[in-house]
């Protein structure tokens, strides 16, 4: 994992360079995720249920959001900088997490261990980029 200060995002493909985007690394075709994020809630969760370090990407998400959990973006579309994201799916932890970190990471991480998010418009992404939740489009 290698931390970025900004990122290019590709529509219908995900972050450039990143594993899911080059088809690169260690990842399964039929698991993959255009971008997965957590939030830092979630994160500190899974340190109170078992004390590993998760402050230097050995969750192995590609974006951490403060504020909110990612239960509440379940089902919307929302803005990270100028990129248009769509939720897509949970995201469980992989056993390789484990070999990667040598503790218990997937159990500590469980079902709070971040969500597949879909790039709908691509973009540049920034730390300390603003999240914006689209409104579901009235009728």
């Amino acid at each position: 994992m290698q931390s970025l200060h900004a990122v290019d995002a590709i529509a219908g493909e995900g972050l450039a360079g990143d594993r899911y985007q080059t088809g690169s690394g260690h990842w399964h075709p039929v698991e993959s995720c255009q971008v997965t994020l957590l939030s830092a809630d979630d994160m500190e969760r899974a340190h109170r249920r078992l004390p590993v370090a998760l402050d230097h990407g050995e969750h192995r998400r590609n974006l951490v959001i403060t504020g909110m959990r990612t239960r509440a973006l379940e089902g919307r579309r929302f803005r990270i900088g100028s990129v248009l994201f769509e939720y897509g799916k949970p995201r469980p932890p992989c056993g390789y997490i484990n070999q990667v970190t040598g503790e218990n990471m997937a159990k500590a991480l469980g079902r709070n261990s971040g969500v597949c998010l879909l790039v709908l418009e691509g973009g540049r992404l920034q730390v300390g980029d603003t999240l914006s939740i689209i409104p579901p489009e009235t009728t």
